[in-house]
C-alpha cells in the first residue's frame, strides 16, 4: 500500500508479547514493568487475522517481535500458520537468543526466514550487567545453531559510549568470521533510552575504517530495514548501520508496528496510533479498512530529537 506520502507499506512488525526475560537498562527498569494481563493481549487467531488482512492491502512481509516472542508459547507455530497465508512474503523473528537453542529446530522447519538476535557485547561479564543476568554463552551457542541449520542471521547491537565502544571491531571480526551480519543501531529516546549515551554511526564508521582500510558499502539488498552495509572484499559478512538519529531514513521508511494489545502504530517515535480492538469485533473489511488508516496516518519523519513528543512506554511494550 502506498502512504500519502509516495512511500510503498509492505512490512508490519508484530509483537506477541509484552513480556521478556531479560531486563535490558535501556530497555526497561531492572524492577521491570507492569505486565499486561493475558487478557488483554491479541491471541493468536487474531493476529493471524490480522496479517490476513494485512496482506489484502499489500503488507506481507511480517516481523515477530516482543517483548521476548519465545517466551509466550506457541510461537513456533504462529511462524508456521502465518508462513501458510497466501501472499505472505517472508515471516522472521528477533529475540534476545536466550530461549532460542531449543526452538531452532521448530523454528526452521516451520519456515522460519530469518532471525536478528539481540547482543550487545561479546564479553560474558559486560553482557551480564547490561542484560540484568543473562548468559552470553547461550546466546553464542544459539548462533551457532542457527546457522547450522541454514537460518539467515543478523545481530543486533547498540553500543554505547564507555561501555560497549572499545567492541565495534571484535563485533566486525565476529560478522567476518560467522559469515553473517552484524548492525550497530542507534540509540532512540524511546522509553528508557537515552540518546546522548550513544555513539553516531559517522563514529562507528571512521573506527571501523581504521581497523579495516578496505571496507567498501555493501550495495546488495540485506532485508527490509534501513541499514547502510559495509563489507570487506572477498569476506563473508557485512556490517550494518541503522541511523536513526543522525541520518534519518523515514523518507524510505515501509513499516508499521502492531503492539501486543492490537494498536497499530504507524512510527516509532509517537504514542497515536490506530487501535484494531474494534475493527476484530467487526468484520475483515473493518480490520482492512482500520489497517488502511493507520497507512494513511503515518507521518512524513520522527521527531526524536524533541525530546517532548517522543514515545514514554519501554520499548518491551512497543514491540520494536
Amino acid at each position: 500500500m502506498i502512504d500519502r506520502y509516495g512511500r510503498t507499506i509492505n512490512y508490519m512488525r508484530i509483537s506477541v508479547t509484552d513480556r521478556c526475560d531479560l531486563r535490558c537498562r535501556y530497555c526497561m527498569p531492572a524492577e521491570g514493568i507492569e505486565k499486561v494481563s493475558m487478557s488483554r493481549i491479541l491471541t493468536y487467531e487474531e493476529i493471524l487475522r490480522i496479517c490476513r488482512a494485512a496482506v489484502e492491502i499489500g503488507i506481507r512481509r511480517f516481523k515477530i517481535t516482543g517483548g521476548e516472542p519465545l517466551v509466550r508459547k506457541g510461537c513456533t507455530n504462529l511462524v508456521r500458520e502465518m508462513k501458510q497465508i497466501p501472499g505472505v512474503e517472508q515471516v522472521t523473528l528477533t529475540t534476545n537468543g536466550q530461549q532460542l537453542t531449543e526452538k531452532i529446530d521448530e523454528l526452521a522447519e516451520a519456515g522460519i526466514d530469518g532471525l536478528n538476535i539481540s547482543m550487545d557485547s561479546l564479553k560474558e561479564e559486560r553482557y551480564t550487567y547490561i542484560t540484568g543476568g543473562g548468559d552470553l554463552s547461550r546466546t553464542l551457542r544459539a548462533i551457532d545453531k542457527s546457522i547450522c541449520a541454514g537460518i539467515k542471521v543478523k545481530i543486533n547491537c547498540l553500543l554505547q559510549k564507555q561501555f560497549n565502544e572499545d567492541e565495534i571491531a571484535d563485533f566486525a571480526a565476529f560478522a567476518f568470521e560467522k559469515g553473517i551480519d552484524v548492525r550497530f543501531i542507534e540509540i532512540m529516546p524511546v522509553g528508557y533510552g537515552n540518546p546522548d549515551a550513544g555513539l553516531s554511526n559517522d563514529e562507528v564508521l571512521a573506527v571501523l575504517k581504521e581497523r579495516y582500510p578496505q571496507l567498501e558499502q555493501d550495495e546488495t539488498v540485506h532485508g527490509n530495514g534501513p541499514a547502510v552495509y559495509y563489507r570487506l572484499p572477498g569476506q563473508g559478512g557485512a556490517i550494518g548501520l541503522i541511523s536513526a538519529m543522525n541520518h534519518s531514513f523515514c523518507s524510505s521508511c515501509n513499516r508499521i508496528r502492531l503492539t501486543s494489545q492490537g494498536l497499530v502504530k504507524p512510527c516509532l517515535c509517537y504514542e497515536d496510533g490506530v487501535d484494531l480492538r474494534q475493527a476484530l469485533a467487526s468484520g475483515d473489511d473493518a480490520l482492512k479498512e482500520a489497517l488502511e488508516k493507520a497507512v494513511r496516518s503515518k507521518p512524513a519523519g520522527h521527531s526524536f530529537h524533541d525530546r517532548t513528543t517522543v514515545e514514554t512506554k519501554a520499548m518491551s511494550q512497543i514491540g520494536g
